[in-house]
């Protein structure tokens, strides 16, 4: 090979060397830290929408992005993945509705007490403009909506007795998640509301501290909370909801085409997790029955709704007139 053909032919491994390196560079690969608290068992709805996420998002980018797995709060409690998704500390998290509330009280139309009498309400306002509005709130304090997610209505378990009607609640101590709205909701039933954190929840109701929870009917099997109670009410005063948040600076830091598919996976996987999670909640009621829980339908919701109006009146402000008038009327 002569001297000039010889340098042509290292000019163009060059440039192939050069496009291939442009090229991985270009496809470089990037990791999405997602925490939560709850378990990883599968029947937790936010273990179902974190292994979603992850599955659809690798495959979709082609193993351009890995979703790595933080069950149980190993990246810490909500509260503060939520701040650390602020800060960009926390790069992805899988936030409840009474957390985010905290920082954006918006998201308090969640919490009113029977606001939804189906899911398919609550899906038709988280999917339509109110979820809009509410992912856009979330935007100037750094934190990006990518799907909220479902984790069950809210059902009430307690010691005592079944609830049918309000009277049913009026003197039992339930714990409450450390919420305005929950507090009110069960002081205007006639019951004794107790904040509480998670952690100490077990020991009081073992020891009585507390005569019940109100918590999603599918947390109360995986959590083998029927060994401590004996009745499961399903009143659906709340619906659950858990939403899959990513930081702004975190998300800022992905190619624009990483991006746009970080926002599809986000969007896409909503209706898988939530089929799956009310297909456990159906299962959940029927083996609770079988290990010995009274588990029984509350028929008449209409009776607690007047008790709840004042706590619809005193939060108005707080939420916006724009996402409770949305909300209302949505689901009439």
């Amino acid at each position: 090979m002569s001297i000039r053909k010889f340098g042509v032919f290292a000019a163009v491994i060059a440039a192939l060397a050069f496009g291939a390196a442009g090229t991985a560079s270009a496809q470089s690969k990037h990791t999405i830290k997602l925490g939560f608290t709850g378990s990883d068992n599968p029947q937790q709805p936010a273990a179902i929408a974190a292994l979603l996420f992850k599955q659809t998002l690798e495959r979709q980018s082609r193993g351009r992005v890995e979703v790595q797995l933080f069950p149980n709060g190993q990246l810490g409690d909500e509260k503060p993945m939520l701040e650390g998704l602020r800060f960009g500390t926390v790069e992805a998290a899988l936030i409840a509705n009474t957390t985010i509330a905290q920082i954006e009280p918006a998201f308090m139309v969640n919490d009113l007490p029977f606001l939804y009498a189906t899911e398919a309400q609550a899906h038709k306002v988280l999917d339509g403009k109110v979820g809009q509005l509410l992912a856009k709130k979330l935007e100037p304090k750094g934190i990006v909506s990518l799907g909220f997610m479902e984790m069950g209505f809210r059902v009430m378990i307690n010691n005592s007795r079944p609830v049918n009607q309000p009277a049913d609640v009026k003197g039992v101590k339930y714990r409450v998640m450390q919420s305005p709205v929950y507090i009110d909701m069960f002081n205007a039933l006639g019951g004794a509301a107790v904040p509480m954190a998670w952690g100490e929840v077990m020991p009081a109701v073992q020891q009585g501290t507390i005569d019940g929870l109100e918590m999603p009917l599918v947390s109360v099997h995986a959590m083998k909370l029927d060994e401590m109670i004996k009745y499961v009410s399903v009143t659906n005063h709340t619906y659950g909801m858990v939403a899959l948040l990513m930081s702004q600076k975190a998300f800022n830091k992905l190619p624009p085409d990483v991006q746009a598919m970080v926002r599809e996976a986000g969007k896409s996987v909503v209706g898988p997790q939530r089929q799956a999670t009310g297909a456990n909640v159906t299962d959940a009621a029927a083996i609770l029955e079988k290990r010995g829980v009274k588990v029984n339908m509350v028929k008449d919701i209409a009776s607690f709704r007047p008790l709840m109006k004042p706590i619809y009146d005193k939060y108005r402000s707080q939420i916006g007139a724009d996402v409770l008038d949305g909300a209302l009327a949505a689901v009439k």
